[in-house]
């Protein structure tokens, strides 16, 4: 049985990955900024409080970790604010570099003494962050903390490796949740699915891939 430990749990494609590997047998550690009902009904261990853009909420989740083996860390917490050419919010652009890149690269450094050797790390992207793709510009502050956090994962994926520890970019699709206004056409729990079988399929050889969530490689 695996423990997995997932962020940005209490809702959305969180919920859904807690739900998922919970019923498949494995053991899920669920943290969140504020616990829902939904998420406290899974049964699974709920630490709540956990700001990914705060040092100090970040050091107080690895604390409470002491003790524990984790195989399976997801990156899922992330924010989108809209910055436009023609409304550039600098301080929502910060807040999305703090959330969406750092806080990936803050929660995986705090609870590295946590994880496994051969342990595998998911950080949830987007393929809004690719340089390669992007054929219709705006969203400023979203685009470019996921571009910054695609290159933390690629960096992670080299750092990690002499201790087997594979790390997977994974953009999860349009998917129908809160944080786009339930606009997608992707149900949560599909791309939780969809995501399982992408980390299911890491290893070592392939880490540091950016994928979509059916398995298709993304342009950087």
């Amino acid at each position: 049985m695996a423990t997995a430990l997932i962020t940005g749990a209490n809702r959305g494609i969180g919920l859904e990955l807690c739900r998922h590997l919970s019923e498949r047998g494995d053991r899920v550690i669920a943290a969140c900024r504020r616990a829902s009902p939904d998420l406290e009904g899974l049964g699974v261990r709920v630490i709540d409080d956990v700001d990914v853009s705060s040092d100090d909420s970040v050091r107080s989740l690895a604390q409470k970790l002491e003790g524990e083996r984790i195989d399976v860390l997801v990156n899922n917490a992330g924010i989108l604010e809209p910055t436009s050419l023609e409304n550039l919010d600098w301080d929502a652009i910060r807040r999305q570099f703090e959330v969406n890149s750092l806080g990936p690269l803050r929660v995986t450094q705090a609870v590295l003494p946590a994880l496994a050797d051969g342990a595998k790390i998911a950080i949830i992207t987007s393929r809004m962050g690719s340089i390669g793709d992007n054929g219709s510009g705006g969203s400023y502050g979203y685009r470019m903390s996921k571009a910054a956090v695609n290159m933390a994962g690629a960096s992670l994926a080299v750092d990690l490796k002499p201790r087997g520890i594979a790390v997977a970019l994974l953009h999860p699709g349009f998917v129908r949740t809160d944080m786009v206004a339930r606009q997608g056409h992707v149900e949560p729990a599909d791309a939780a699915a969809q995501l399982i079988q992408r980390i299911d399929e890491l290893t070592v050889e392939t880490s540091g891939g950016f994928w979509h969530a059916n398995g298709e490689t993304l342009p950087w």
